[in-house]
C-alpha cells in the first residue's frame, strides 16, 4: 500500500487521526508501551507546540485531535520515535511473540527496520465546525465504552475523558469549550 493520499491542508484547524499498530496487534495492552504513547503525547504538546484536544488510546490504535503548524511533519515525527521506542522496549524485554506479529506486519518500504508498528497514515479529517469538534470528540472518548471496556468514558485511563470531566487524568489537553 502506497502513501496515503489523505493530506492536511489548513494550518488553522484542528485535525482527527487515526494511528494504527499493523495487523491490529494489541501492543497497548503492555502498560509500558501505553507509556511510550502518553509521555510521547506530552513531548509534542511542549516540544512541537501541538495543541492536543483530546486522545483515547486502545489497545491496538490511537484516536487524537490535534492542531499546529506542520502536523504532518511532527506526527510522522512522533510516529517514527514512539516506533523506536517501542520496538527496543519490547526486544529488551524480549517480548518475542509481539515482535513476531509486528515483524510479520510489516510492508513498509523502510528497509532500515525489520519491523513495523504502525500502518503508514494518519488518515486526517479536517475539524472545521464546532459541531465536527463535539462529534469527534465524543466518539475518541466513546470508544472503550462502545467496545465494552468501561461503562463510562472518564474510567479508560488511557484517554483525555476524565480531564474533560474534570478529574485528575495521566496527561493534560487544551480543553476545547464550544
Amino acid at each position: 500500500m502506497g502513501r496515503s493520499r489523505f493530506k492536511f491542508h489548513e494550518e488553522h484547524y484542528p485535525y482527527f487521526l487515526t494511528h494504527t499498530i499493523v495487523d491490529g496487534v494489541p501492543l497497548f495492552d503492555d502498560p509500558v508501551l501505553a507509556e511510550v504513547i502518553l509521555g510521547s503525547l506530552t513531548f509534542i504538546q511542549n516540544e512541537f507546540r501541538l495543541r492536543l484536544y483530546a486522545y483515547v488510546l486502545m489497545h491496538n490504535h490511537l484516536h487524537m485531535i490535534v492542531e499546529g503548524a506542520d502536523v504532518s511533519e511532527k506526527i510522522r515525527k512522533f510516529k517514527s520515535y514512539t516506533a523506536r521506542q517501542i520496538i527496543r522496549s519490547l526486544e529488551q524485554r524480549n517480548r518475542i511473540i509481539l515482535l513476531s506479529r509486528i515483524k510479520q506486519g510489516r510492508v513498509s518500504s523502510n528497509p532500515d527496520s525489520e519491523y513495523q508498528v504502525w500502518q503508514e497514515g494518519s488518515y486526517p479529517k479536517q475539524v472545521n465546525t464546532v459541531k465536527k469538534m463535539e462529534a469527534f470528540i465524543s466518539y475518541l472518548h466513546y470508544n472503550p465504552v462502545k467496545s465494552g471496556f468501561v461503562e463510562k468514558p472518564e474510567h479508560w485511563r488511557y484517554s483525555s475523558a476524565a480531564h474533560y470531566a474534570g478529574l485528575e487524568a495521566l496527561i493534560n489537553v487544551t480543553a476545547f469549550e464550544g
